[in-house]
């Protein structure tokens, strides 16, 4: 019976679902899988990229542990894909590889300013707060009014982190040198602004509500911004989703704090609608000191346009979060303009000729851009792997496909990576930080105290 060896790159919900679906597919081959993660711990940007506060959407972490506590998956933490193990490796080794790698770069906003000191990218924030091993330990959180530009869950994520009390926080997985910052904020505004109106907005209602809970935090939206078009009224009407979105804002209409009137909480979280971003103001240094936006008005097709009336609010720092950006891999094609690898189905695409590429395959973010939720995840993985089982033909005839191929490699190389063992060691270090304080976990952020823990380091220098 032949045999599949695959490679997949990225441990996050794409890369585990693409291995699940695989192993359950059916199939006339036996498949025997790796998952490389370049981070010592896997799960991706539910591990990195969901705010702390989020337990409910973190408890896919749950299906995710169980795919790969099963044992019939390897893992292969701490190694960087180009640089530890490259393309050519994969071919030596490997019939296939599936790319999953996400998207974790921002997107650009094209408007003067935008890269003036105290303006960031949410993406990177998001890292901040989330413990990421790669960024700084520190964030500069000096303002006391704050812009965030968009309008998805990502914008109220972060909006959310910057506005709510940070003894809030502490029940959750927080690190310690994030409460630390948040702590010393000096915020006391926040506001967020989105092009279109309530009715066109991209977050959830389950986000919306949460910002509403905030203890010591009023709720600021404007009378302006709810005079709707017939085609916001008619998304309302049919849309289960939006008319929850909609419930929602309206009852915040009727808050003593509605339009900017004085609250009694000491932060303020504002949203403006119908607010097209055009420039942030800087002073002489360069600093961030005001956004200015055009106003905007329903088209009365669904979309806006522009009034020509101009508006500044005064900040001192601003975050966009616009979007997601994939990042290329060394060896595989790559678009620059939608931040994706080129594919069809699944299938990696050579960009300028549309050729196949055999043996390589994309799912995920990278696949399809930065949109959609976990559902989307899994169908995007089963379109990708039944393309794979079906190419049977067109698999890489590797070298050496012998399962002791990799560990050898990466030992040769020195590289100091950590498996599946390794991450439950890391994860019950974390649960025990976290017990005395009652917290769910404390994270370890230093990515070589993370390898030394996953690896058993850390126990054997306290035995000497």
């Amino acid at each position: 019976m032949t045999k599949l060896r695959l490679a997949i790159v990225g441990a996050g919900p794409a890369g585990i679902y693409a291995a699940d679906i695989l192993l359950k597919a059916e199939r006339k081959f036996d498949v025997s899988i790796d998952l490389f993660e370049q981070l010592p711990a896997p799960y991706g940007l539910v591990r990195y990229g969901v705010a702390p506060d989020h337990p409910r959407i973190k408890g896919v972490i749950s299906a995710l542990r169980d795919v790969l506590d099963r044992g019939d998956i390897r893992i292969f933490g701490n190694v960087r894909f180009g640089e530890d193990i490259t393309i050519d490796d994969l071919k030596k080794h490997y019939n296939a590889v599936i790319f999953a790698t996400g998207a974790v770069l921002d997107s650009d906003l094209d408007i003067p300013g935008i890269r003036a000191k105290g303006s960031y990218g949410a993406a990177d924030f998001v890292s901040w707060f989330d413990g990421h091993p790669d960024v700084p330990r520190e964030w500069p959180l000096e303002a006391e009014s704050v812009a965030v530009i968009g309008n998805g869950n990502v914008a109220l994520d972060v909006a959310r982190m910057l506005a709510k009390h940070p003894e809030d926080l502490l029940p959750t997985e927080i690190p310690d040198n994030v409460h630390a910052g948040l702590v010393a904020s000096p915020v006391t505004d926040v506001h967020v602004f989105g092009r279109r109106g309530p009715a066109q907005v991209k977050f959830t209602p389950l986000e919306l509500r949460e910002l509403g809970e905030l203890r010591d935090v009023d709720m600021v939206v404007y009378d302006e911004d709810f005079d709707y078009d017939d085609a916001s009224r008619a998304a309302i009407e049919t849309n289960k989703q939006v008319k929850v979105i909609d419930r929602v804002l309206q009852s915040w209409r009727q808050r003593p704090a509605a339009n900017g009137a004085g609250g009694e909480a000491s932060r303020r979280l504002h949203l403006h609608f119908y607010a097209k971003p055009l420039e942030v103001k800087t002073d002489a240094d360069g600093n961030v000191t005001a956004l200015a936006y055009e106003r905007t008005r329903p088209d009365g097709q669904g979309g806006v346009e522009g009034t020509g009336e101009i508006r500044e609010v005064p900040i001192q720092a601003l975050y966009r979060a616009v979007g997601y950006f994939g990042s290329p891999l060394p060896g595989v094609p790559f678009d620059k303009r939608h931040g994706v690898i080129p594919n069809h189905e699944g299938q990696v695409i050579r960009k300028d000729s549309n050729e196949r590429v055999p043996g390589v395959y994309a799912t995920g973010w990278i696949k399809r851009g930065p949109v959609g939720l976990i559902g989307h995840t899994k169908s995007d993985a089963m379109e990708t792997v039944r393309h794979l089982i079906n190419d049977q033909g067109s698999w890489w005839a590797p070298e050496d496909p012998s399962e002791n191929a990799i560990p050898a490699l990466l030992a040769e190389r020195g590289v100091q990576w950590t498996d599946l063992e390794g991450w439950h060691r890391l994860d019950e270090h974390e649960i025990a930080l976290g017990a005395p304080h009652e917290r769910a976990r404390i994270k370890v952020v230093p990515r070589d105290e993370m390898v030394r823990i996953s690896r058993g380091e850390e126990d054997a220098e306290s035995r000497r």
